[in-house]
């Protein structure tokens, strides 16, 4: 049986969703949407599924899996990959980690001298997430914290890919009480006009800047990462849209977002959710995730689309990876959700 308090929070979430689910906009009829009923029943069920994953600590529930945290498994990081999406998709849905869950990621969490950028900016978010002070992080056994925004701010992205510094971005924008030291290697503006300067010539991003190559994925985390760095420089600004219009028309006739190699573009929830994420971090394009068709063509929402890949289980079809499936699906219903309200998922004071 669904607890009261996840019926509460999907109760709520539908309700706000449900007022943008159905349009009576002529233009907009043609578009299937996510109904109310089908977004409290996903949502549902793959929320249920990542709350069993953190309390195995586990990256999935069946087949092979490991652990999500665990310094022995990934001595650099301390954690899976794709595990601070996943934390974060579990409070963007009204998720109350426990003492035990903190401690989990304190006890494993692994910072060295050497640490990237990305990592950084990965470990910012976690600790956001779980409702502890990234500004004053204690790691395991320490006395003392440690100021990981201040360390990311000192770490060099230059060598980072536009996704890494779209991380990064992503990161030091999460509070207002995150303060660039002395000594920081960059600034919102720089990292932002960073991102800018690396623009495909078709206005896309890629993981390794091939000019031609259309990645939906990259595309739409340097689009978050500008939207959050809050750069209103006019080169910032025709960048965003430029990126904004080259994302619309990678959108599938049903709705979904893919990744494209050698011509080929194979449709799939996590490129579906970064859309979603980009799309809710904008007040003029959160229309796109549920209500409006963002090109000629598209038969369906984003929201509608990334839904229909959620398992009865709760499980991701065709994920590669639980951790990134499931928290991702989340975190964009999330994103979404904050959207509504005029909010973000990533503003964590």
């Amino acid at each position: 049986m669904m607890n009261k308090l996840l019926k509460h929070i999907l109760l709520s979430t539908a309700a706000i969703l449900a007022t943008v689910t159905f349009t009576t906009s002529a233009a907009d009829a043609s578009v299937h949407k996510a109904a109310t009923s089908t977004i409290h029943r996903r949502t549902a069920l793959t929320y249920r599924y990542a709350k069993k994953m953190l309390k195995e600590n586990k990256t999935g529930l069946s087949g092979k899996t490991s652990a999500i945290f665990s310094r022995k498994l990934y001595p650099d990081t301390g954690a899976a990959s794709g595990y601070s999406d996943f934390l974060l998709g579990l409070r963007g849905n009204h998720y109350k980690f426990t003492s035990h869950e903190k401690n989990l990621l304190r006890k494993n969490l692994v910072v060295k001298s050497s640490t990237p950028a990305a990592s950084l900016a990965n470990a910012v978010m976690a600790v956001q997430a779980m409702g502890m002070n990234a500004t004053n992080f204690k790691l395991y056994h320490h006395k003392k914290g440690t100021n990981l925004v201040s360390r990311l701010y000192r770490t060099s992205i230059s060598k980072q890919t536009a996704s890494s510094q779209a991380e990064t971005l992503i990161a030091v924008s999460m509070s207002s009480r995150f303060k660039r030291p002395s000594g920081a290697k960059f600034s919102k503006a720089s990292l932002s006009a960073r991102l800018v300067k690396s623009q495909l010539k078709n206005n896309g991003w890629t993981y390794n800047n091939a000019q031609g190559a259309k990645d939906a994925d990259v595309t739409s985390m340097v689009l978050t990462g500008l939207y959050r760095g809050k750069s209103n420089t006019s080169t910032v600004e025709s960048s965003i849209q430029k990126g904004q219009k080259f994302l619309y028309r990678l959108a599938q006739g049903n709705g979904a977002f893919g990744y494209t190699y050698a011509g080929k573009t194979t449709p799939n929830a996590n490129s579906t959710a970064e859309a979603i994420i980009a799309l809710s971090n904008n007040s003029a394009t959160k229309k796109y995730v549920n209500t409006t068709a963002m090109r000629t063509g598209q038969k369906a929402t984003p929201l509608y689309a990334m839904l229909r890949y959620v398992n009865n289980s709760g499980s991701i079809k065709k994920a590669t990876s639980q951790l990134y499936g499931v928290g991702q699906v989340n975190l964009a219903v999330a994103a979404y959700k904050a959207a509504l309200k005029n909010r973000s998922v990533y503003a964590i004071q």
